[in-house]
């Protein structure tokens, strides 16, 4: 960590004048001390250089988890309203998971805002997470991998709409709770941050006590960066994708620095296994070796199959264990982690594996690749997103899944590859279907299918983006959102 924590005014101040401008900043407060302190900063700083051309707006989420959620919700629009700052109540609706509710509310939080700001027109979400949190985070993460952690970002693309920003993460809570004091301004203390029965609460009261350990966050940050930019540079020498569901990595891919191939067939794997995380460490360990062992032969992990060829390897999900998925007209859904699906027709659809389903449409029917299996461009012409230019960089057509048929009769993609790696990839591919029945013609063009990264598309670091970017050139997607910053820690990007 930095050898001393950033003053939160210098922070704020830092923030904006690295900010592409104009700006409208939407501020996530829940009205607890770093929320407000971060709301008042920002609306001080902002208010002292009308210049820069940037604005506030806020949201406050109410998971109504607790008694009296509501009401503190209140208190926040009112300070809001006394600043003079549009305002946003996003109220987590309908029953809650009885498991993993804090993974579930800190999604429907970040929906929401996402949700707020499209609402309020803000053009990026920041967030109060301190450098308080940072050393929970990495002290959490470090007991559970020996590898080093790059901890909470200061800058994550969520949902592919939304840069979240998280100027705060070098200052400290008693730094910001001092600020407040000063300008006579107090916060809601949540109950739920002395429960020990969560990890982090638990982490919090142990920190407190021994500060001797501290992480260089930013020496992380820049190891990952230059980590994310050689394995996009092997993405490009040495990944071939083969009809949007085989992946081929040479030989000479193999030999490459170990660090590299860690970092890319990681998440590679995560991407063609649609899975948000990485295999663990154990796993990968075992994967590194089986890979560059030299022996043919094939090897399971992460839901995906990797088949040692003497020309490289071969990977593609396995075809076991994917679940169907039933979309309503209008609906829109992820199946099995890899494919974002919009049914845009006016039936009930179910989606499938390939190898659970019957052929969608015979040969005779005279449709092309792209009809049989609803691919069209890329998200941009997919999902109505306001964020990303409909003139995309991509290809209008990806073509990316030739027919089941085309499959079945060994057509153009499979020239030239292993017939049971490619037979593997065709049987994990979706296949759509109403009431047992191929789609019809009219159906066909309704549904929209995109790939989907499940280690990226949720939430993407700016340690990732090089990587993931150049991995959607290569599905032939249009390109992620780029970072609305004109600097980082005073370095021009």
């Amino acid at each position: 960590m930095s050898p001393e924590a950033a003053s939160p005014q210098a922070a704020i101040l830092q923030l904006l004048e690295s900010l592409q401008s104009p700006a409208r900043l939407l501020v996530a407060i829940s009205g607890g001390s770093d929320s407000t302190g971060l709301l008042l900063l920002l609306d001080e700083a902002v208010k002292a250089a009308p210049h820069r051309k940037i604005s506030l707006c806020a949201a406050t989420v109410d998971h109504r988890l607790r008694a009296g959620s509501a009401d503190e919700a209140q208190q926040v629009a009112a300070l809001c309203a006394s600043l003079g700052i549009p305002h946003i109540i996003a109220v987590w609706q309908g029953e809650k998971p009885k498991t993993g509710i804090m993974a579930a509310a800190r999604g429907a939080r970040y929906d929401l805002l996402a949700e707020s700001a499209e609402r309020l027109g803000a053009s990026l979400i920041v967030t109060g997470h301190t450098l308080d949190d940072q050393r929970e985070t990495l002290h959490m993460r470090g007991v559970r991998t020996e590898q080093l952690s790059s901890g909470i970002a200061d800058a994550v693309l969520f949902d592919r709409r939304f840069w979240i920003l998280r100027p705060l993460l070098f200052s400290s809570r008693t730094d910001i709770r001092a600020f407040l004091k000063d300008q006579g301004v107090s916060w809601i203390d949540d109950p739920s941050n002395e429960d020990v029965k969560y990890e982090r609460v638990r982490v919090r009261r142990q920190l407190s006590a021994d500060r001797a350990t501290e992480t260089d966050i930013r020496a992380a940050w820049e190891a990952r960066l230059a980590l994310s930019l050689r394995a996009a540079e092997w993405l490009d020498r040495h990944f071939r994708l083969h009809g949007g569901l085989l992946g081929q990595v040479s030989v000479d891919g193999l030999r490459q620095d170990r660090a590299v191939l860690d970092y890319a067939l990681g998440r590679l794997t995560a991407v063609f296994g649609g899975q948000a995380f990485v295999p663990g460490r154990a796993h990968m360990e075992r994967l590194l070796s089986f890979v560059t062992g030299g022996e043919p032969g094939r090897m399971t992990t992460g839901r995906v199959v990797f088949d040692r060829r003497r020309d490289g390897i071969y990977l593609a999900r396995e075809s076991r264990g994917i679940v169907p998925m039933i979309l309503r007209p209008g609906e829109a859904g992820v199946w099995d982690g890899r494919f974002e699906v919009v049914n845009g027709s006016g039936a009930t659809v179910r989606i499938e594996a390939q190898a659970t389903s019957s052929s969608l449409i015979p040969v005779s029917s005279g449709l092309r690749p792209r009809d049989v299996t609803g691919i069209h461009s890329p998200r941009v012409a997919a999902v109505n997103d306001s964020t990303i230019s409909s003139e995309s960089s991509a290809p209008k057509d990806l073509g990316a899944l030739d027919s089941c048929d085309e499959h079945r009769n060994e057509g153009e993609w499979s020239r030239g590859l292993p017939k049971a790696a490619w037979k593997r990839a065709v049987a994990s591919a979706p296949a759509f279907s109403v009431d047992g029945d191929p789609l019809s013609r009219e159906s066909v063009g309704s549904i929209h299918l995109t790939s989907y990264f499940a280690p990226f598309d949720r939430f993407l670091t700016r340690f990732d983006f090089i990587f993931a970017d150049r991995l959607s050139a290569v599905f032939a997607m249009a390109p992620y959102a780029g970072l609305p910053l004109r600097s980082i820690d005073g370095k021009t990007i």
